[in-house]
């Protein structure tokens, strides 16, 4: 059995027969002792959506919170006033305190404003502690239109659990956004990867 939309086949006996875009490789950063990475360049109309990748990003102090914020003056300024939400799971390598929660405090949950937004929080930073995951920012040089951003992410926290989360919002802009910056809350970011891809 087979899906047809406008005579193609998009779906059949379950497999799906269409591309939902490719993966552009367009910069590689590598945190070595840096206060903050920064992606300045290759963020324009080439692409409608453009997505980060973060590859074990490991904090030097303990404890601390990974977080991005916006520029529109080609990284001048991090100031993008930003309107979010933060839904995280949990739970303890020793099975404990498993959970879904909704937390609205600090720089999770923003309602216009211009700090970092937080992608995780308590990010260990045991030699085995780290936090990986992804973001995708939709249409970014448009002048008409807000920015939106959706965030999934993993991390072993300071106290051994185990923490996802899902970062849902828009930057609250119609000016072009051509900057974006992940930090730590304190401390630099001792070692990790980020990728930026177009997606075609």
């Amino acid at each position: 059995m087979g899906f047809i939309s406008s005579g193609t086949t998009i779906l059949d006996n379950g497999a799906f027969s269409v591309g939902l875009g490719s993966l552009v490789l367009l910069s590689t950063q590598t945190a070595s002792a840096s206060a903050s990475i920064s992606f300045t360049t290759g963020i324009d109309s080439t692409y409608d959506i453009y997505k980060f990748e973060f590859i074990n990003m490991h904090p030097a102090n303990d404890n601390v919170n990974f977080s991005i914020n916006f520029s529109t003056d080609s990284g001048s300024n991090y100031n993008v006033a930003k309107t979010s939400t933060y839904i995280y799971t949990e739970n303890g390598e020793n099975g404990s305190g498993g959970g879904v929660n909704y937390n609205g405090s600090d720089n999770r949950d923003l309602a216009n404003e211009t700090g970092n937004q937080f992608l995780m929080t308590n990010v260990g930073a045991d030699a085995d502690q780290s936090v990986s995951g992804e973001l995708l920012l939709f249409n970014p040089s448009s002048t008409t239109f807000v920015k939106h951003f959706i965030s999934k992410n993993t991390c072993s926290i300071q106290n051994d659990y185990n923490l996802s989360t899902l970062v849902a919002g828009y930057g609250n802009t119609t000016s072009a956004i051509d900057g974006v910056r992940f930090q730590m809350s304190s401390g630099n970011i001792d070692a990790g990867d980020i990728c930026l891809y177009g997606i075609a």
